[in-house]
């Protein structure tokens, strides 16, 4: 069980998290539509672009009933994507505004599948139930490895099929990156990443008895001018299959 502290740092996190993206989702908004973006923001829209289509190929064609959470959906452009096969999807985040944002497209859209969105906490689990597909796209890239560890086995003790992460791969030049965004004031800082060494992560996923009857299925590097992600597909395995 977390300590008192442990989860007061993760709330305190997350609090400033919503917070930033608040004051920000015009910008990600923009990110995720098609209007022209400058140089950096386009290689940005490029390599999430490029995760988003190797993440849809690892999922069924049809979605058809499939329950999918998009767990910190931001301003919804993958939800929808995941609606075009037929997915019936929760997105929740903790941006009301991004939320909004989300909702107010969702409103306008007519096609196949279903969409809800909310504000809250992606990883209570208690409030959002099971799922057949748990995606979650640039949105555990702040959790420390600790964190990231239990993120991990609470999305999967509510998920029956697969689930879909990306994080921040330790690369020297991520390190760099990192080092010098500290080195920013804090109010122009993006909400800190946590570069993870992507081996050590997939030993962990193999050996912790959280993810028992879960396998790596699938991975994806992407290293576009400032986006650097790594994707991972965990799928059932065997007996809990």
């Amino acid at each position: 069980m977390a300590s008192a502290r442990a989860v007061a740092e993760y709330a305190k996190r997350r609090d400033w998290i919503a917070r930033y993206f608040d004051e920000r989702a015009d910008r990600w908004a923009s990110l995720t539509g098609s209007e022209p973006v400058g140089r950096i923001r386009s290689t940005v829209r490029a390599g999430r672009r490029e995760i988003q289509d190797a993440v849809l190929s690892w999922l069924p064609d049809d979605l058809a009933g499939a329950r999918v959470l998009d767990a910190g959906c931001g301003p919804g452009a993958f939800a929808f994507r995941l609606a075009d096969r037929g997915a019936d999807v929760t997105g929740i985040d903790v941006s009301p505004a991004l939320v909004r944002i989300a909702q107010d497209r969702a409103d306008r859209r007519r096609g196949p599948g279903r969409m809800r969105f909310a504000v809250g906490d992606m990883l209570d689990f208690g409030t959002h139930g099971r799922f057949d597909f748990v995606v979650a796209l640039d949105s555990l890239i702040n959790y420390p490895r600790a964190e990231l560890h239990g993120a991990l086995a609470r999305v999967a003790g509510a998920t029956d099929a697969g689930i879909v992460f990306t994080v921040a791969p330790r690369t020297p030049l991520l390190a760099m990156m990192h080092a010098v965004g500290s080195a920013f004031p804090r109010a122009n800082r993006s909400p800190a990443i946590e570069p993870v060494p992507v081996a050590g992560l997939r030993r962990w996923l193999g050996e912790a008895p959280a993810l028992a009857g879960w396998s790596v299925g699938h991975e994806c590097a992407v290293r576009r001018g400032f986006y650097i992600s790594t994707a991972l597909h965990l799928e059932r395995t065997g007996a809990e299959a």
